[in-house]
């Protein structure tokens, strides 16, 4: 049975974004604005941009493909690092059962919204909230 790491998988991710990229810039060169007006829009709201400000599973792929369309090509050890967070976050809360509330008794009960970072706790964001 074939067994892949990480950093092969997230390798062969870049490629298919560069791949992609590629066609979007052949479309470019034929249709102008065709990138910016019509692609980029609709890759963007399949990315899950807003909604899942850590990416998934599912939205990986589409966001290593916008990566693709910038100038810099997307890291593989950046995506394999991506890759690595959901699967890790799958194991640990597949082997200890949490509560629907995220609840930590040393540090409160942590806020999951696209607002705050992730590892703020419902007191901090109470005292960073208050206005003199």
């Amino acid at each position: 049975m074939l067994q892949i790491s990480a950093i092969q998988l997230a390798e062969l991710l870049a490629g298919i974004g560069r791949a992609q990229a590629a066609m979007v810039q052949g479309l470019e060169n034929e249709m102008a604005g065709v990138r910016s007006g019509r692609v980029v829009p609709a890759v963007q709201n399949a990315a899950h941009l807003r909604d899942h400000p850590e990416p998934t599973l599912v939205d990986l792929p589409v966001r290593v493909f916008l990566n693709s369309l910038g100038r810099i090509p997307p890291d593989p050890a950046v995506i394999a690092r991506d890759l690595e967070r959901p699967l890790a976050t799958r194991s640990t809360s597949a082997s200890r059962p949490r509560s629907p509330g995220l609840s930590r008794p040393d540090r409160g009960i942590l806020i999951r919204t696209p607002f705050l970072h992730p590892g703020i706790t419902s007191e901090q964001a109470r005292r960073t909230s208050r206005r003199p």
